[in-house]
C-alpha cells in the first residue's frame, strides 16, 4: 500500500470545481492506499497573513471534506498546524534549499507581482513547507495540478539532496499522480476558464450554497445572443453551461436543450433555470450533511483530535530520525 498526501488552504468554501477534481480522486486513493489529507493552515498565511477568522475557515474546510465522503477512519484527517513537527522539518529542509531555486518558481515570480506589499519570507519558501508536507509522511504519490508541479520537482531535489548530503536512502522521492482522463474540469460561471475560487464569488458554485444563491449565480452565467445558423459550433460560455449539465443533468435534458441550440430555438433562461434546479438537486445531499456537521462541534473535535494522533505518530517517527541522520543528540 503506498502513501498518499495532499492538502487543500482553508481560504474558501469548496465549489463543484473541487469537488469533481481533487475530492473525487480523493474518495477513490483512501479506498486504496494509505492517506494522509491536511487543512493546510500554514500555507495560507503565505497570502492571507492576518486572517479575519482562521479557525472558521478551518473548521469549514474539515466539515466539507467529511461531508463530501472523506472518512477519518480509512484515511489520516487533520490540520497542518496540529502537526508541530511539519514546522521542524520545514526548517531544517530550509537549511539546504537555495535562493537562487526558490525565487525561479513560477509561482513565486507571480504572487510577488501580484501582491508585490507582501512578499513574505514565507512566500520564497512555500516550496520547502510543501515539502516538509509530503515527505514528513514519506509519501510516495502525491494529487498535483498543473500550478503545483515545480513545487513537487523541488521536494523531489530536496528528498534527493537530503540523502545525498547525509550519506542514507531515507527519503523516497515522491510522484504526481491522479487518474488521469477520469479527472473531470469544471468552468467557471463567467464565460472563460476553469472554476475558481480566485476568479470571484460568482464565477463558481459553492458545496454549501443555498437554493436562492445558486439560482441567482446560474442566471447570471455568461451568454450571448444565440446562434443563427443550425448546427453551428458552441462559444466558450455557452460551451461551459453545457459542460456543467453533463456532471448534473440527465442526458434527456443535455439532449433536448443541445438539439434547441443546433436548431437556433435555445432560450438560455430555460437552460439556465433547468441548470440551476439540476445543480442544486445534485448538491442538496452534500449542502445538508454539511449543515449537520457544522452542528456537531464534539464530533468535528474528536476529528480533529484523532487526525492529529495519527499525523503525529507518523510525523514525529520521521521527524527523530532525521534528527538522528543529522546529528542531534541529547545531552
Amino acid at each position: 500500500m503506498e502513501t498518499v498526501v495532499s492538502g487543500i488552504r482553508p481560504t474558501g468554501n469548496l465549489h463543484l470545481g473541487n469537488y469533481f477534481g481533487a475530492i473525487k480522486n480523493f474518495l477513490r486513493m483512501q479506498e486504496e492506499n494509505r492517506c494522509f489529507f491536511f487543512i493546510a493552515d500554514y500555507h495560507s498565511l503565505t497570502t492571507h497573513p492576518t486572517p479575519e477568522d482562521l479557525h472558521g475557515n478551518v473548521k469549514q474546510v474539515l466539515v466539507e471534506y467529511l461531508a463530501t465522503g472523506i472518512d477519518p477512519e480509512k484515511s489520516t484527517l487533520y490540520i497542518q498546524s496540529d502537526l508541530p513537527e511539519t514546522a521542524e522539518l520545514y526548517l531544517l529542509l530550509n537549511m539546504n534549499a537555495y535562493m537562487g531555486e526558490l525565487e525561479r518558481v513560477t509561482t513565486f515570480k507571480e504572487k510577488a507581482r501580484k501582491q508585490p506589499e507582501n512578499i513574505n519570507a514565507g512566500l520564497l519558501t512555500y516550496p520547502t513547507l510543501m515539502a516538509a508536507d509530503i515527505i514528513i509522511h514519506k509519501a510516495s504519490k502525491v494529487p498535483v495540478g498543473k500550478d503545483q508541479e515545480q513545487h513537487l520537482e523541488l521536494t523531489r531535489t530536496f528528498a534527493r539532496r537530503f540523502n545525498r548530503m547525509y550519506n542514507t536512502e531515507f527519503f523516497p522521492e515522491p510522484v504526481a499522480f491522479n487518474y488521469g482522463e477520469n479527472l473531470i474540469k469544471i468552468p467557471g460561471l463567467d464565460g472563460t476558464g476553469k472554476m475558481g475560487k480566485s476568479e470571484g464569488e460568482g464565477n463558481a458554485i459553492f458545496l454549501a450554497d443555498d437554493p436562492k444563491v445558486i439560482r441567482k449565480k446560474v442566471m447570471r452565467a455568461v451568454t450571448d445572443a444565440g446562434p443563427t445558423v443550425p448546427d453551428s459550433p458552441k462559444p466558450e460560455p455557452i460551451e461551459n453551461l453545457f459542460s456543467l449539465m453533463k456532471v448534473v443533468s440527465t442526458a434527456d435534458t443535455i439532449e433536448y436543450f443541445d438539439t434547441q441550440y443546433k436548431t437556433c430555438q435555445i432560450r438560455y433562461g430555460d437552460l439556465k433555470k433547468q441548470l440551476a434546479e439540476d445543480i442544486i438537486k445534485f448538491t442538496e445531499p452534500v449542502r445538508e450533511r454539511i449543515l449537520e456537521l457544522s452542528a456537531n462541534e464534539a464530533y468535528l473535535s474528536k476529528v480533529a483530535r484523532i487526525g492529529a494522533e495519527k499525523a503525529h505518530e507518523s510525523g514525529a517517527k520521521t521527524v527523530n530520525e532525521v534528527r538522528d541522520i543529522i546529528g542531534f543528540r541529547k545531552f
